[in-house]
């Protein structure tokens, strides 16, 4: 079977248009032989899942400088990883990050598998990853589909079925697409595609390689797909952080459970985060002043108000978990947790 027109006409697309990504290797390059590296595509698109191209690059850069390979990441210590990736999100990312550095040190002699149901047995890589990796990394002619490719299928063929009930005829119309050779390329290509001219708000349908054949465009409905079942209304929790600094500058700290929300990362303690006002539980007594203004931060299903509560405490209290001064680096914490300290510093 022959590979669709469509594929070969957006691949000569890409072989001129193709993004400079620190992941990627060039199609040109490609083309003479020089493969990617499996170990940075898995970290890049482990990076990109739920996140952008452009939050992405940096982190990208930080944890190969610091970790090159599988086999540094996997000997790496726990803490400075999760420090590493504060601020990314997600952080279930980072601690599969190195469960799966891991399991493919110890079970795969530190290769990376192309085969996808072997890939998809691993640690944070499920359908979408174990896809693109296999596609990319080994140009197995596996479909890709993220958000990019779901608008493009959705545009090209006219589709007006609302998202998410349109993820399984859409993925079998990109399937339909995906060529044997240069699966990789295409995967990549697709993807360029939706980032850079079939974008969400204002496609540049007159540029687009696919301009001849794509439905949405001839019908004069591009810019209404793809088409989006109503999103439910996020609740907002509430919740109480509690800053300790001691006299001497240094700060009370406690590391999150393993499981759960920022799970394994350094925190101020807080209360649970409830529908209703928490009551007032500080992790000790001291004159406790609260700020005057609120963190706000939005997670993936709820919005997050949280009070914060700030006391200064002598540097004998040493039964706590205090981080010297010298040693604490407010980056490392995650976002909302940065949020807290600004405003905690604030407070006159």
């Amino acid at each position: 079977m022959l590979d669709h027109p469509n594929s070969k006409t957006l691949l000569t697309w890409y072989d001129d248009n193709a993004r400079v990504l620190p992941w990627r290797v060039a199609p040109a390059d490609r083309k003479l032989g020089q493969m990617p590296d499996p170990y940075r595509i898995w970290l890049s698109e482990i990076m990109l899942q739920q996140t952008t191209v452009a939050a992405v690059k940096a982190y990208f850069v930080k944890f190969t400088t610091l970790w090159p390979n599988v086999f540094d990441l996997a000997a790496a210590d726990d803490a400075e990883v999760m420090a590493a990736w504060a601020g990314l999100g997600y952080y279930a990312r980072a601690r599969n990050l190195l469960k799966c550095a891991r399991a493919i040190v110890v079970e795969f002699e530190g290769q990376f598998p192309s085969d996808r149901d072997q890939l998809q047995g691993l640690p944070g890589i499920g359908p979408y990853t174990s896809a693109a990796l296999a596609s990319i990394a080994f140009d197995q002619p596996e479909t890709v589909v993220d958000g990019n490719v779901e608008r493009v299928m959705a545009r090209l063929f006219d589709v007006h079925l609302p998202l998410p009930k349109a993820k399984v005829p859409l993925t079998k119309l990109a399937e339909e697409l995906t060529p044997r050779k240069r699966a990789g390329d295409y995967a990549q290509a697709v993807m360029d595609l939706g980032a850079t001219i079939c974008t969400s708000k204002s496609p540049s349908c007159k540029i687009c390689p696919w301009r001849c054949c794509c439905l949405a465009m001839s019908r004069g409905t591009a810019r209404e797909l793809p088409k989006k079942s109503p999103k439910a209304k996020k609740p907002t929790r509430q919740g109480i952080a509690y800053v300790a600094r001691r006299t001497d500058g240094a700060v009370l700290l406690e590391q999150r459970p393993d499981r759960g929300l920022l799970g394994g990362m350094l925190g101020w303690p807080v209360s649970d985060w409830t529908k209703d006002p928490p009551e007032f539980m500080p992790p000790f007594q001291a004159d406790w002043v609260e700020a005057p203004e609120e963190v706000c931060h939005t997670f993936t299903h709820f919005h997050l108000r949280l009070r914060v509560m700030v006391a200064s405490v002598l540097p004998e209290r040493s039964n706590r978990h205090f981080i010297e001064k010298s040693d604490f680096r407010p980056l490392d914490l995650p976002t909302v947790m940065r949020k807290v300290w600004s405003i905690a510093v604030g407070l006159k």
